[in-house]
């Protein structure tokens, strides 16, 4: 099937048990009854996009929070048939879910299996019991292994562990006794990322001061120094190397044949569909939001029909910039509507590409966007190469060990 007809379902499950100090995803508390609500309205809104999508083959779906293990498992059976039924799905599908420990019981492990999901992301974070409880997460280290051991025990053989570096009052040797008590329990995938102070948590009041020395190579209070950090990014990355895990993205490592095809998807900028609150998609260059208030959602999901979004485009003309609006397909459970211009695209393709440690092609580059990447970036390449942050070889085009420890600032300057 031609690879521009092939697209990812992202599923959007907004609740959790509490809400994490550091977490400013679009997740929250709710009861049963707002739960089921929300399942039904989910369930409508599948049932509208899979006659719309049916000359696309669905190759991976992720169910993420949230907490979307909190949910009943009849309600993730009654969502996961309810995509099969409205989609077509490639048979070899790759079916995720997040778990939280102290949210799984081994009947519901049993019943994700029967529902034919495949592959597990469980959060962890930390096996300090100390460190979990600072980060306001729900369950011990103990609770974890419990949940590891049932999963693997329902077969499942596809695990992803998510880790967290860089959290208050965490010592390398911390973070390092983690990383060993993670690997012997032998997971497919580790993601290992570093936490980041984001506005709007609680982390932020406690922490944003902090987080700007760190920035800057300061000496830091309660936050690890910048080069503690750097410390723990790279036992990280040698410690998994040498276990025999691929480093395939700047913060995910895989056994050969384990890396996360939907994630993988993302950075390639493949057509993904969002389902549920906030939820975003890219399908065909356009970029859709979903409603973030839920009982809009839920009472936009009783009629759900089609309309059009008024969407200013701005263009080079010979004059100057030109402005124009145009009507974009669109439902009345979006917020946002944008199409992609293609500066936007030729951008997206590169900080997303090169986030993979394989980097992006040329070839890829020109089947894209029918040009040359030295047409417009030859000169930012050349400078990233001289700084050694850049190397080119064979085609490809790929961030150098010392251009992964800067991506941020690699990756800015494939602005235009």
């Amino acid at each position: 099937m031609n690879k521009r007809k092939q697209m990812e379902l992202y599923i959007h499950i907004p609740f959790c048990v509490k809400k994490c100090q550091y977490c400013d995803f679009l997740s929250f508390p709710a009861d049963e009854s707002t739960q089921n609500a929300y399942v039904e309205a989910l369930l409508r809104e599948v049932a509208y996009y899979g006659p719309k999508c049916r000359d696309y083959l669905v190759t991976t779906v992720y169910i993420g929070g949230g907490t979307p293990s909190w949910l009943r498992e009849d309600a993730i059976e009654r969502i996961m048939g309810a995509v099969q039924k409205a989609f077509r799905m490639d048979s070899d599908a790759e079916i995720s879910i997040e778990c939280n420990p102290g949210t799984v019981t081994d009947y519901k492990f049993a019943v994700y299996r029967r529902a034919g999901i495949n592959r597990i992301s469980i959060g962890l974070q930390s096996a300090a019991d100390e460190e979990l409880k600072l980060l306001g997460r729900i369950h011990t280290y103990e609770q974890f292994l419990k949940t590891y051991e049932l999963a693997r025990k329902n077969g499942f053989y596809n695990i992803n562990i998510d880790l967290m570096n860089s959290l208050p009052g965490q010592t390398t040797e911390s973070f390092c006794h983690t990383l060993q008590q993670v690997l012997r329990l032998k997971p497919e995938h580790i993601s290992a990322y570093s936490l980041i102070i984001e506005p709007g948590t609680p982390f932020y009041d406690l922490y944003k001061f902090d987080a700007v020395k760190q920035r800057a190579g300061m000496a830091t209070i309660a936050l690890p120094t910048e080069d503690e950090v750097y410390q723990m990014t790279k036992f990280t990355e040698q410690t998994l190397k040498d276990a025999g895990y691929e480093h395939y993205e700047i913060s995910n490592f895989a056994k050969p044949g384990f890396a996360c095809r939907h994630n993988i998807g993302y950075w390639q900028r493949e057509n993904y569909l969002g389902l549920g609150l906030g939820a975003s998609s890219l399908m065909e260059n356009v970029r859709y939001t979903n409603v973030s208030d839920l009982y809009a959602y839920l009472e936009q999901t009783e009629h759900i029909h089609e309309g059009f979004w008024e969407n200013e485009i701005v263009e080079q003309g010979g004059g100057g910039e030109i402005c124009r609006t145009e009507q974009v397909p669109a439902t009345n459970l979006h917020a946002a509507v944008e199409r992609v211009q293609r500066k936007a695209q030729i951008e997206e393709f590169m900080f997303l590409g090169l986030r993979m440690i394989r980097g992006i092609t040329r070839d890829d580059f020109m089947e894209a966007f029918g040009i040359q990447i030295e047409a417009v970036y030859q000169d930012v390449m050349q400078r990233l190469q001289e700084e050694k942050l850049l190397e080119k070889r064979a085609g490809r085009i790929y961030l150098t060990e010392k251009g992964q420890d800067v991506s941020n600032y690699v990756l800015s300057q494939f602005l235009l």
